[in-house]
């Protein structure tokens, strides 16, 4: 048998390994920007208008729900999503009825609306309703 006609198999050569599909990247809130969330929450927790809240992620979106109570609806979501943010924001501010109440490229104007008394009021003759 000449050296040519041998087949030498290699497992682990280039051509026989097996394509990884692209990795979508999570999408999650930083350091600075949880630091926001909380000390929102926090101050509306003190106030007696929070009792909960939630954070869930996934690659399109980071999204920080807050509730009046543990069993209903969130109350507000404050969502992050990379994708809008060069048309509409980066942040944005939903409430229960899924009305957006406020978009933003930073996160601290968003949240200041979340925080004014007009905004807390309405949410709350809502959950009242």
């Amino acid at each position: 048998m000449a050296r040519a006609d041998l087949f030498l198999f290699n497992p682990h050569h280039a051509s026989l390994r097996k394509a990884k599909a692209p990795q979508r990247e999570t999408i999650f809130f930083d350091r600075a920007e949880l630091s926001l969330l909380l000390g929102l929450y926090g101050r509306m927790v003190a106030r007696g208008l929070w009792r909960d809240y939630a954070i869930g992620h996934d690659h399109q979106r980071a999204v920080f729900s807050v509730f009046r109570r543990a069993s209903e609806v969130p109350l507000y979501r404050i969502v992050k999503e990379p994708a809008l943010a060069g048309r509409q924001g980066l942040y944005r501010l939903v409430a229960a009825s899924g009305m957006i109440l406020h978009r933003g490229g930073e996160l601290a104007p968003v949240l200041k609306r979340a925080e004014g008394k007009s905004w807390v009021r309405d949410a709350l003759f809502a959950a009242k309703g």
